[in-house]
Order: structure tokens, then C-alpha cells, then sequence
């Protein structure tokens, strides 16, 4: 949105993650666009480091947005951007739901009339919550400066080429697995938790599609796994973490999982296609990977 529409962006909720991106690990207020010069707070020696441990500059911001929504006193110039309260019950489950079709009251679209009216003349925009959401075709549009913003620092981007790499010199196919078990098995009421042993079928499935080619699977997951859950299969486990996993995903020629942003984000930055499962007995088909929009909302 801030390339979209010319806005600039300081965003203190990505502290718990700022020090793994190339672009935000030296930017105390995690900038879009890029700044040219640094902050003297990045420049003091431990400032930083301090800040971004006591998270005090995004509670100071979340109570600031709050405090402006109960008082606002500076009118139209000072905007709050905030959820509503998610109803009562979940909605009936189905197959994905993109943004737009999803039947919850609380999803904000940016590029609403709502939303564009209460910023058309403000000069400052707390954002609040979770859901917000732009078109796709934003996405798309700005796909390449949205990767390249984050690219993670050298020490991951290496774990996990490494990782993928190793794979390579005995498959002419990797497929990335993301095995999401601990809050899966109650969120939803289980409803995208899958065994071991029915991601080892998959992947049994999907690499009898590649019967000239040797496929390989590199796995991550939540929970410690090993190469004796999957047997008869190639399988790398792991990259050492949980963003080297992610961009290893990123490196690999197919990925699927459960639903969730973390496949999503995977497919969409390696530029590669995504299958989600949505039940056990999905059955797995080359032809039916996407690559990500980052449009499905669970």
C-alpha cells in the first residue's frame, strides 16, 4: 500500500524480527521506503538493541492509537485503523477463502472507500490489529520490491541454500513439506492437524507423478522430526531455524502444507508453486499447485 500510494511506513511490530532482514536489522523504525540515512538511535551504541528488547516503541504505539481513537484531538489529522471485535463464532468451514469472500466482520480492505476517505487527509495512520488487507493485484504489482525488502541476512540466506542444496545433488526435484503440528492440533478444532505418517504418504504420492525424475522432500516442522518417519523417501530435515526453514521452502521447486502464512509467504517470495491441504484426504496433483497471491485467509 505504501508503494502503491505513496505512503511511508514505520512499522516497531517487527521488532521481534528486524535483526534476521537485511533492510530492517539497522533501522530502528523498520522503514518502507528504505531510508537513505540511519537514525542516530541506530547509531548510539546499544540504543537499538535496548529498544527493540523492551519492545517500548511499539507499546508507546499501541497505546498512543488507542488513546487517539478515545480522544481524537488533533481530527482529521491523526487516524486509527483498527479491527473490530471478531464475532462470537467461527464462521462455517469450508475450502480456502479468499480475502474478499471471507465472512468476517473484522477484515479491513485498505483500499475500501471507508478506509480511503478516513486517510485521505491525515498525516499520521496508526494501524491496529491483524487483518488488514490489500488487493492482489497490489501484490503482484509491487511483487519484486516486497522481495526484495525482505531478503534475510547472509546467515540465513545461506542455511538455508545450503539446505536445499544438498538435496540437489541427488534429486531432480525438491519439494519443500511444512509439517505444522503443535497449535494445529487444537486450533480449528484440529481441522489442519495431520499425522506424520499421512504427510509421508503425500509425499509418497506426489513423487510417483515423477517417475523419470528423482524427487527429494526437504521437511520443516514445529516439532522435532526424523528421516525414520518418512521411510523409502529422500528427506533433508531442516535448516537449522525457523526463517532458514522458511526461505529454503522458498528455494524449493514445489511446497505444501497445511494452511498457513508461513507456506504462503514461502511460495510467494521463492516464486513458487503451493499446494495448501485443507483435509487428509486431499490428494496431491503437480497440476494443481499455485504459486501464492498471499490472498487465502484461515
Amino acid at each position: 500500500m505504501a508503494e502503491e500510494q505513496g505512503h511511508h511506513l514505520i512499522n516497531f511490530a517487527f521488532h521481534s524480527y528486524a535483526h534476521l532482514f537485511e533492510t530492517t536489522r539497522r533501522d530502528i523504525y523498520c522503514r518502507y521506503p528504505v531510508a537513505e540515512r540511519r537514525s542516530w538511535l541506530d547509531v548510539v551504541p546499544s540504543v537499538a538493541a535496548a529498544l527493540r528488547k523492551t519492545r517500548i516503541c511499539y507499546q508507546l504505539v499501541c497505546y498512543g492509537s488507542i488513546w487517539n481513537e478515545r480522544f481524537p484531538i488533533f481530527g482529521r489529522k491523526v487516524v486509527t485503523l483498527r479491527e473490530k471485535p471478531a464475532p462470537k463464532s467461527l464462521p462455517p468451514e469450508g475450502p480456502e477463502i479468499t480475502l474478499r469472500e471471507k465472512p468476517q466482520a473484522n477484515i479491513i480492505l485498505l483500499d475500501g472507500p471507508e478506509v480511503q476517505a478516513q486517510i485521505r487527509d491525515a498525516w499520521l495512520v496508526f494501524a491496529h490489529g491483524w487483518p488488514f488487507r490489500v488487493p492482489t493485484d497490489w501484490i503482484q504489482r509491487h511483487a519484486e520490491k516486497i522481495r526484495d525488502y525482505f531478503q534475510p541476512i547472509e546467515e540465513y540466506a545461506r542455511a538455508s541454500r545450503e539446505a536445499v542444496d544438498r538435496l540437489r545433488r541427488d534429486a531432480d526435484v525438491v519439494v519443500g513439506v511444512h509439517i505444522r503440528q503443535g497449535d494445529y492440533r487444537t486450533w480449528r478444532r484440529g481441522k489442519y492437524f495431520f499425522p506424520a505418517a499421512r504427510y509421508a504418504g503425500w509425499m509418497r504420492e506426489l513423487a510417483a507423478q515423477f517417475p523419470d525424475r528423482k524427487v527429494a522432500f526437504f521437511v520443516c516442522s514445529d516439532e522435532p522430526r526424523t528421516a525414520d518417519e518418512f521411510p523409502g523417501l529422500l528427506v533433508g530435515l531442516g535448516a537449522g531455524s525457523p526463517v532458514g526453514d522458511l526461505y529454503a521452502l522458498a528455494g524449493c521447486d514445489y511446497i505444501f502444507g497445511p494452511q498457513s502464512t508461513f507456506t504462503q509467504w514461502a511460495s510467494f517470495y521463492g516464486n513458487k508453486p503451493l499446494f495448501l491441504l485443507n483435509d487428509a484426504s486431499d490428494r496431491l496433483d503437480p497440476a494443481k499447485f499455485r504459486v501464492s497471491g498471499l490472498d487465502v485467509c484461515v
